[in-house]
């Protein structure tokens, strides 16, 4: 469909506002709105653009783990956010600095990736494309 341009926001459900709010500041991400709406949820948003709702609904007694990424049985569902960075060793100095785990590292055709988790484990994946061309 010709019609859809974009991702316009990903929604994340969170355990509580202001710890998730915490994390993703120190990522550049800045409070806009919230809590708002039925759920409700509370909005931030990266100066380049990327916008993040956290749903604010999860449950008290929910697992601490996250059931898409650390069960035995694989869930179908979304595991993870991909944010494009410009420079991987950079950004991994900035995130380990900040006393963040780095969970995971990869290196694909020149491409770079690292993953790091939130304060409710939901997955991030820090990557820096290749400079290769696909010509």
């Amino acid at each position: 469909m010709k019609e859809i341009t974009r991702i316009n926001h990903v929604g994340l459900r969170v355990r509580d506002l202001d710890t998730a709010r915490k994390f993703y500041e120190q990522l550049g991400f800045k409070f806009i709105a919230g809590p708002v709406g039925p759920e409700p949820a509370a909005i931030v948003e990266h100066p380049s653009g990327i916008n993040i709702n956290f749903i604010l609904n999860a449950s008290d007694d929910a697992p601490e783990d996250n059931i898409l990424m650390k069960q035995d049985i694989k869930y179908p569902g979304y595991t993870h956010i991909a944010l494009e960075i410009t420079d991987a060793e950079v950004v991994s100095k900035k995130i380990e600095e900040l006393g963040i785990t780095i969970t995971e590292r990869v290196e694909i055709n020149g491409a770079k990736f690292f993953f790091i988790r939130d304060p409710d484990d939901n997955v991030i994946e820090l990557h820096q494309a290749s400079n290769k061309s696909s010509s």
